[in-house]
Formats: structure tokens, C-alpha cells, sequence
């Protein structure tokens, strides 16, 4: 996700808040809000996959997903 893209988001989303979207307007955020929520799951999902946790008896394991979540 680009800063210009982000600069987009809060743009239409002051625009919104102050006066209303058009259709195109509105289409072009939903995108832009799906796109950047993908993003951040992801940055989310990577980074939790390079962590690991130290145990009291100092061993060093990754940390795992609970079983049954996505």
C-alpha cells in the first residue's frame, strides 16, 4: 500500500464525513479500504509467523496458530 493510496483513503473519507461521495467516489473507497485491509493482514500474518517465544526453561519455539482459526 503506497502513501499516495493511503493519502486517497483519508481524503474520501474527510469528503464523506463532510459532505458525501459520489457513486464513483464511494466504489473507489470501498476498494481502496479492502486493498489496504489485505495489506495490513498480511504485514500482520508475516509478522506473526517470525515470532518466537522463549519458555521458562529458555527454549525457543515459533508461535503457533490456535487450532480451528483461519
Amino acid at each position: 500500500m503506497t502513501d499516495e493510496k493511503v493519502k486517497r483513503i483519508n481524503e474520501l473519507a474527510r469528503k464523506a464525513k463532510n459532505g458525501g461521495l459520489t457513486p464513483a467516489e464511494a466504489e473507489e473507497q470501498k476498494q481502496l479500504r479492502a486493498e489496504y485491509i489485505a495489506a495490513y493482514r498480511e504485514n500482520l500474518r508475516s509478522q506473526l509467523e517470525n515470532t518466537y517465544i522463549i519458555g521458562p526453561d529458555g527454549v525457543k519455539r515459533r508461535l503457533e496458530k490456535k487450532p480451528g482459526s483461519k
